[in-house]
């Protein structure tokens, strides 16, 4: 299967990315045979992939990478780069390939050091591969200071490195850095498209997939959380019945600390499941006492502190994207409101809660539903500036029940 298969809806980008692996394939080729190529190449050192959350940007970046270290023997006898099956494409795919760096971050944002760690590694020729590949999938949380470091290797790049950035929209990377990237812009892949892929790649059942894609309109990944997760879906479920409690004052705020309360509860799930592993792997490799809890040598209480503040910020990474999910789940539920009260005809999101759907319709009108849906963007604009997410909540609740 080609690497380009995982693609969904993305043509326009995979003919562009296919092109460019055929010509870095031939800039190889001529190198080792000591020929300069004469032709213009559709090959670049920097690539910015864009697109909103779920249109597969880490995934073209991925494929994009596996072609570069194609080593099918086809390609001799014309074979298009990026086969899916050679040793090259598959170790990129699964992230082990030697010279594939892919770099993705659980936590607020990528500093300093981590990117000069990164910049280094882009310096080194490759060792197996091809090219020497870095894969970064958080563009967009690289700090300032962060991204002024990157400028400089994205500037005077080694000869046989490639970096691939990812970010929701160029507004997210520095513009000296962008102006430097050839830019490919991904877009929402269709439902239809996305249900296709759930039941031919991830064998679920035709009528969970197309429930699951259209309920998160083309979103790959949580389309696929959610057809194969029954927690997922009961979440999701309890946040869409939010809307119907904010009668009162008291309602709003008990519906803004259950919110809460629930991201809160899945952070800690996700600690408890990496945080004692992680924590007692570190013990192990600085020569902790036998026996967990074990006393730790003298000098090394700095390494875990440092530890302790990396977990603390990933929960609190974890309970951000948590509560995000459940504002994007209402965002949805009141797009299907306004879609009701306008008569648009757009297909419903929500299909499976359509009598609560009504019911909010009738009740208020599209002005008030705008309203609505300005307080939930508000709500992740204040999250975003680290106001406290309970008070965040809270005035979103208030503004759901005023209209």
């Amino acid at each position: 299967m080609p690497v380009w298969d995982d693609l969904v809806g993305q043509e326009r980008v995979q003919a562009q990315l296919a092109a460019a692996a055929r010509d870095a394939d031939a800039l190889v080729t001529a190198d080792a045979a000591g020929i300069e190529s004469a032709t213009a190449s559709k090959m670049t050192h920097a690539w910015l992939f864009t697109g909103p959350p779920g249109s597969g940007r880490s995934t073209a970046a991925r494929a994009f990478a596996a072609a570069l270290q194609c080593t099918s023997p086809d390609r001799a006898l014309g074979g298009e780069p990026g086969c899916g099956f050679c040793d090259g494409c598959h170790t990129t795919i699964v992230g082990t390939h030697s010279d594939v760096e892919i770099v993705r971050t659980d936590l607020l944002s990528i500093g300093v050091k981590d990117t000069r760690d990164l910049v280094r590694r882009a310096q080194l020729s490759p060792a197996v591969g091809r090219w020497q590949v870095i894969v970064l999938e958080d563009a967009d949380r690289l700090t300032e200071g962060a991204g002024n470091v990157l400028l400089k290797a994205v500037e005077e790049p080694a000869p046989r490195t490639v970096w691939l950035l990812c970010a929701p929209s160029l507004e997210d990377v520095l513009p000296t850095i962008r102006s430097r990237c050839r830019h490919l812009t991904l877009r929402t892949p269709s439902v239809s498209a996305v249900a296709d892929v759930l039941v031919r790649r991830d064998g679920i059942a035709p009528e969970m997939a197309a429930s699951a894609a259209r309920a998160t309109q083309g979103h790959i990944g949580r389309a696929r959380r959610l057809a194969t997760d029954e927690r997922a879906r009961s979440r999701r479920a309890a946040v869409l019945k939010l809307p119907l409690r904010v009668d009162d004052v008291g309602a709003c705020l008990k519906a803004a600390q259950e919110l809460v309360d629930a991201a809160a509860e899945d952070a800690k799930q996700v600690a408890e499941e990496v945080d004692v592993k992680e924590t007692e792997e570190l013990r192990a490799a600085m020569g902790a006492s036998a026996g967990i809890g074990g006393r730790m040598p003298r000098g090394t209480a700095g390494v875990m502190k440092d530890l302790e503040d990396r977990q603390k910020r990933r929960r609190t990474r974890t309970q951000r994207d948590t509560l995000d999910l459940a504002l994007t789940d209402l965002i949805g539920f009141y797009r299907d409101v306004l879609a009701l009260q306008l008569g648009s005809g757009l297909a419903i999101a929500n299909e499976e809660i359509r009598p609560d759907l009504d019911r909010v319709a009738r009740a208020s009108g599209p002005e008030r539903t705008l309203r609505r849906i300005e307080g939930i963007i508000a709500c992740r604009e204040a999250l975003d500036r680290n106001v406290s997410p309970l008070l965040a909540v809270e005035a979103m609740t208030m503004a759901l029940r005023a209209g």
